[in-house]
């Protein structure tokens, strides 16, 4: 009996490390540079608006005018959402024709470009190739935030599904963090090398290609995609060990029955098709709540600088106290990864969004003020944190995998296409629309937000179906219940001799 149980515990740990293996791979080159491009951009400010100035003077012999260097600066910022929007809309038909691996691997092409083109922008003079590269790292951040939580979501066994794919959420915190860090001015946030600091992006990218290769491919893509079973069988085995396979077989066997003769579907026709009416409810509010709730953007780091340094904290000390902020997303993140079989996705987005809305009530009180009472810049402290650890306990993580539960095989990428295109114009236009908020509203800028938070927990508690521990057919029965109120959907999941025939 001893004999025996030796080769299964072996196998358990074979298990273990090729999955722990795919996330990081996954991760690591996929929503980790989304963190990480998004906060190296902000040490090197004043050394990028210095040497726009000096290369528009080198070619015309006239230095920029204030103004002008900021208008060139803003473009250099917002091309990073634009690019991620064109990648949002690429992972799509990239996941579709080249598979979820293929095009991980393939996405690196682009941040290769851009930390290349980056590198050598101040030998060329040139701060159009700043400005293309965060445009290609863009590309790569936007592929990879689709991509990434879709290949984990169909690699992942049922019962840690969740937990799998929420990884994408800590390592997008992780990036942050790390970009953050790595901005200090001790390491390469000095003005002598702000182009390596840039450039630096391309090591996570080498790391996913050396790493990635070993992992197996998306055993739905296989099966129900490209129709191969044994390729299919052999992942799974990769993923799994060699214990029994049948149930998870049967499960994938029945999604595999339920589109067959279906060709996947483009953004747009998920518009028109009932059968994924309220899925497509569900990812536009969370999808654009991630945004418009005031944390994903520079909105609440926005005030962070302001409230640390009206606590008393020293200027050259604050970059160290925003880092701190960042700290806390990857702490919640990573909790939400242990609790969030146990809690559900409904009880972490509820309470998430709840929490945000109280936070930023008592951060609008304490800013309205600030002037009358020495200790309400700690309370803004406080809430600055809070708002942001509610923020990662639950909205951050969940929503990135919650088109993978909710959408069969044949709509998940375009799905995951809306989701994208949502977040990153979102992103773009919070940025904009941000300075003009705290322009008309004053202390009470947050009101905005609150309201979404509000509106989106709501929402949640009355129309989003808890998805733990179900299997991706039960989940779509859910959906059709509400979908098809009065009326059976031919060739529907919820077809009752369909599901009889493939009960597992």
């Amino acid at each position: 009996m001893a004999g025996e149980a030796q080769p299964s515990d072996r196998h358990r740990q074979l298990q273990g490390k090729v999955l722990v293996l795919t996330v990081c791979a996954a991760g690591i080159g996929g929503t980790f540079q989304y963190g990480y491009n998004l906060t190296i951009i902000n040490a090197p400010t004043s050394y990028i608006q210095a040497f726009i100035n000096e290369t528009w003077l080198e070619r015309t012999g006239l230095p920029l005018e204030r103004s002008k260097i900021t208008l060139v600066w803003s473009f250099v910022v917002s091309v990073f959402p634009l690019g991620g929007l064109a990648g949002a809309l690429l992972a799509g038909p990239m996941a579709i024709k080249l598979g979820r691996k293929k095009s991980l691997l393939l996405n690196n092409m682009f941040v290769i470009l851009a930390a290349l083109l980056v590198g050598f922008s101040r030998i060329a003079k040139s701060f159009e190739m700043i400005m293309l590269s965060r445009f290609f790292a863009g590309i790569n951040s936007g592929v990879g935030m689709n991509i990434q939580p879709m290949y984990l979501g169909e690699s992942a066994p049922k019962d840690f599904r969740g937990a799998v794919t929420l990884t994408s959420a800590s390592f997008t915190a992780l990036g942050l963090v790390l970009g953050q860090v790595v901005g200090l001015r001790e390491i390469l946030g000095a003005e002598e090398i702000w182009p390596l600091l840039l450039a630096s992006n391309v090591v996570p990218g080498l790391i996913q290609l050396l790493l990635l290769p070993w992992a197996p491919e998306s055993p739905r893509y296989l099966l129900i995609d490209r129709g191969d079973k044994e390729s299919c069988i052999c992942a799974l085995q990769r993923l799994r060990g060699s214990h029994d396979l049948s149930s998870e077989m049967k499960e994938m066997l029945a999604e595999q029955a339920a589109v067959q003769g279906k060709t996947a579907k483009g953004p747009w026709e998920l518009f028109w098709d009932p059968a994924v009416r309220w899925q497509l409810i569900t990812i536009l509010v969370l999808s654009s709540a991630m945004q418009l709730c005031g944390n994903d953007s520079a909105s609440m780091y926005f005030y962070a600088s302001y409230v640390f340094q009206e606590a008393g904290i020293p200027y050259d000390k604050i970059q160290y106290y925003i880092i701190g902020t960042g700290s806390c997303e990857l702490i919640t993140s990573m909790t939400c990864n242990l609790i969030i079989e146990r809690a559900g996705r409904r009880m972490l987005v509820i309470g998430g969004y709840s929490l945000m809305a109280v936070w930023a009530m008592v951060f609008m009180v304490a800013l309205s003020l600030q002037d009358r009472f020495s200790w309400m810049p700690y309370l803004s402290m406080a809430c600055i944190f809070a708002y942001i650890l509610s923020f990662g306990i639950g909205p951050a993580g969940v929503t990135g995998m919650i088109p993978t539960e909710i959408f069969d095989q044949m709509t998940r990428p375009a799905g995951y296409m809306i989701c994208g295109s949502l977040l990153w114009t979102n992103l773009f236009l919070v940025g904009m629309a941000f300075p003009f908020i705290v322009e008309g509203l004053g202390h009470f800028c947050y009101l905005p937000f609150f309201t979404v938070c509000v509106c989106t927990a709501l929402y949640v508690s009355f129309f989003l179906p808890e998805t733990r521990g179900k299997s991706l057919l039960e989940i779509s029965e859910e959906f059709n219940k509400r979908n098809f109120k009065t009326q059976t959907c031919e060739n529907s999941w919820t077809n009752l001799e369909d599901t009889k025939s493939t009960m597992l």
